[in-house]
């Protein structure tokens, strides 16, 4: 996929890896539209990338809420006629420190923003990229979706629903052309360490604090990782794989070739998958 004048959607998209995200795409040519629920963030976005020659465009949109999602989602296409990638990265922790003690309202405000967002602006978009029989989505998963994340019981839950979502939805939007992979950025240094941080080490447990402590110190992974990722799984060198979950440090999707790229789209690796002592294999 050229990017060009292609019209992306990013949520998230005013501050952490959504930021970075934003500026790679606006400078490789896209018409990025950047919805947040972030007023401000959102200003300071423009108003930074406009000095540096880039043009963005913005709404206010709490993902969580369809109505808001569907209006927005029908400005674009009035102003567009199409939109062509999308990338799901609005995300928050959520209430921290053992389940027992968290506020069940909370706790499911977070699947609303971090699966229900995704979902949202991922079947609001559909029917556009249904019709022109081509889209590219890209949704944010992260820790707690394939290992357990004790003190973060909400996030871990909404993440791995987004990747089992994923591949669910990727296999109905094979006839259309549609590709849709959820990534695990990384240990990037966000707004969502310095909650964990504030949370303190009773909350967020001992192992995770010396984690975070340590991860704060170094700088933590670079954002660019998971930039460089989505914009591989956007582009024609991806070969139409989909409904997989992707490491940007991790994973060595940097070497895959074609061959290797058809073998793994035809295989239950990288996906949400059972492991018994002898192979792989999926529940049934």
């Amino acid at each position: 996929m050229v990017l060009k004048d292609k019209i992306a959607i990013v949520t998230g998209g005013s501050r952490g890896i959504g930021r970075a995200v934003v500026e790679s795409l606006a400078r490789a040519g896209c018409r990025v539209i950047v919805f947040s629920i972030v007023s401000l963030d959102l200003k300071v976005l423009k108003d930074d990338l406009l000095k540096n020659g880039l043009r963005i465009g913005i709404k206010k949109v709490d993902v969580s809420n369809y109505g808001q999602v569907q209006k927005a989602v029908s400005e674009v296409v009035k102003k567009f006629d199409t939109i062509d990638i999308i990338v799901n990265a609005a995300g928050v922790y959520g209430p921290i420190g053992l389940f027992r003690d968290n506020n069940i309202k909370k706790w499911s405000q977070t699947l609303q923003v971090n699966l229900m967002g995704t979902v949202n602006v991922t079947h609001a978009v559909l029917p556009i990229m249904m019709r022109n029989k081509t889209g590219k989505i890209i949704n944010f998963s992260g820790g707690g979706a394939v290992n357990n994340f004790p003190n973060f019981s909400s996030y871990a839950t909404s993440k791995a629903a987004v990747v089992r979502f994923t591949e669910t939805i990727a296999e109905e939007l094979k006839s259309y052309n549609i590709q849709i992979n959820a990534i695990a950025p990384g240990a990037v240094n966000t707004k969502l360490l310095d909650e964990s941080l504030e949370a303190g080490q009773k909350a967020v447990g001992d192992k995770f604090y010396e984690k975070i402590i340590k991860q704060k110190k170094d700088g933590g992974d670079s954002p660019q990782l998971a930039v460089d990722l989505i914009l591989f799984l956007i582009s024609d060198q991806s070969f139409k794989l989909t409904g997989k979950l992707i490491s940007a440090k991790w994973d060595a999707w940097k070497d895959w070739k074609k061959d290797e790229i058809q073998r793994l789209s035809d295989s239950s690796e990288y996906n949400l998958r059972r492991i018994d002592n002898k192979q792989f294999r999926e529940i049934k």
